[in-house]
């Protein structure tokens, strides 16, 4: 399948090198991941042998852990360039697993802020793909969007250690992590705005219990899980005593962009098949790409496209860069969720009662847009944060003026 609704999409390429290998990540994901879905989506032991051997097969085609830093284990691809790679990877949802770029934000995480042994421990086999990481914040009756509420509580032992009890949900991937990162209180009274910490424990701990799966519109991966007096070492504090919020935003800003661009990759493959469908379909009235409505849908799914794409690369840009993207990453992120369901729903009523079925991808496209509004703070979550901050600057520019 061709990319053909991405025409401008070279110019945009600030390396040629990243052209080709954008190119090759794109058709392993084509070739060898999509056919994959299916299994991969249904989850156990079956998608467990899929995704070790499409593992293997990224590693032997030399496209494993791109973006990952090369002491590691990873090719080191910076942002800047891995941003354009990152669309084609997320054209599935699994294409960042099989790759060998999942793991991404833990890694950069432990590596920043974590102590001797932690980084001892850890990177370098999550890079390998021999360990797994999953990372737990949201609570079940705790607003997600406000951590200062967060329950779950780490108090400190004697031996400087810590001992976790809490509950967390909608955890990507617990059931399989070997680790988890926890948002905890380890100071302060609920509603505090300090005391929160962030600490690393193995899921093989006495206490640690996966408490069920959360199927999203009835797709897996996400889980409510416990931690009964969990015993955590001193040295898997991560970043210091009370400096999970500052953590956290630095992981957030990473992983909303991400996420950012392989919504894009996705929109794009959506767009795709209903070019496609457009073109190939044909009724009693001719085929269904000389209708104007149909048309219609196509202008403005692309039109959705063509608009997103400079914000999110704006956003990862600035994150390269190393300079603030709190304004850029929320924009990005309202408008690359409401672009993905915006295509997808358009995809699906062109192909009619073949895009609600099993023979496309688009329902699973349609889920990923819908829940992306909410994941990684809802929509209305960064609408006011952005507005608050760009009013604040006519605020200072107002009180110089005077």
């Amino acid at each position: 399948m061709e990319h053909r609704g991405d025409a401008g999409l070279d110019s945009l390429e600030s390396d040629c090198g990243t052209g080709e290998l954008r190119d090759r990540v794109a058709e392993f994901v084509r070739r060898r991941v999509m056919p994959c879905e299916p299994v991969l989506d249904a989850g156990g032991p079956a998608a467990d042998a899929a995704l070790r051997r499409l593992r293997e097969a990224a590693k032997e085609a030399g496209l494993w852990a791109l973006p990952l830093p090369v002491e590691l284990g990873g090719q080191g691809l910076p942002l800047a360039r891995y941003a354009r790679i990152a669309e084609a990877e997320g054209a599935s949802d699994h294409g960042p697993a099989a790759l060998g770029s999942a793991p991404l934000l833990d890694v950069t995480m432990l590596w920043n802020h974590g102590g001797d042994r932690i980084r001892e421990l850890y990177p370098k086999r999550l890079t390998a793909g021999e360990l797994r990481a999953c990372y737990a914040m949201t609570e079940p009756g705790t607003p997600g969007t406000d951590p200062f509420l967060t329950a779950t509580r780490a108090e400190e032992q004697a031996d400087g250690g810590w001992r976790v009890s809490g509950r967390k949900w909608f955890t990507s991937g617990a059931a399989e992590a070997n680790v988890v990162t926890v948002l905890a209180r380890t100071d302060g009274a609920d509603g505090d705005r300090s005391g929160l910490s962030l600490l690393l424990v193995p899921t093989g701990s006495p206490g640690f219990r996966v408490v069920r799966e959360l199927p999203v519109f009835g797709a897996t991966g996400q889980w409510e899980i416990e931690f009964d007096r969990v015993a955590v070492p001193a040295d898997h504090l991560i970043g210091g005593r009370g400096r999970a919020l500052a953590v956290a935003g630095e992981r957030l800003q990473l992983g909303r962009t991400l996420r950012c661009l392989r919504w894009l990759g996705q929109a794009q493959r959506a767009f795709d098949l209903m070019c496609e469908r457009a073109g190939s379909r044909t009724g009693s009235r001719g085929p269904l790409a000389d209708h104007q409505l149909v048309q219609q849908h196509v202008f403005e799914a692309l039109l959705a496209l063509r608009t997103t794409r400079p914000l999110v690369h704006e956003a990862a840009a600035r994150i390269a860069a190393g300079r603030d993207a709190h304004v850029e990453v929320g924009l990005a992120k309202v408008a690359a969720a409401r672009m993905l369901q915006q295509v997808t729903d358009a995809a699906i009523q062109v192909h009619g009662a073949a895009g609600l079925g099993p023979d496309t991808p688009l329902p699973a496209l349609f889920r990923t847009g819908r829940a992306a509004r909410i994941l990684d703070g809802p929509d209305e979550l960064h609408v006011t944060s952005v507005a608050r901050r760009v009013l604040r600057t006519y605020e200072s520019h107002d009180s110089t003026r005077h």
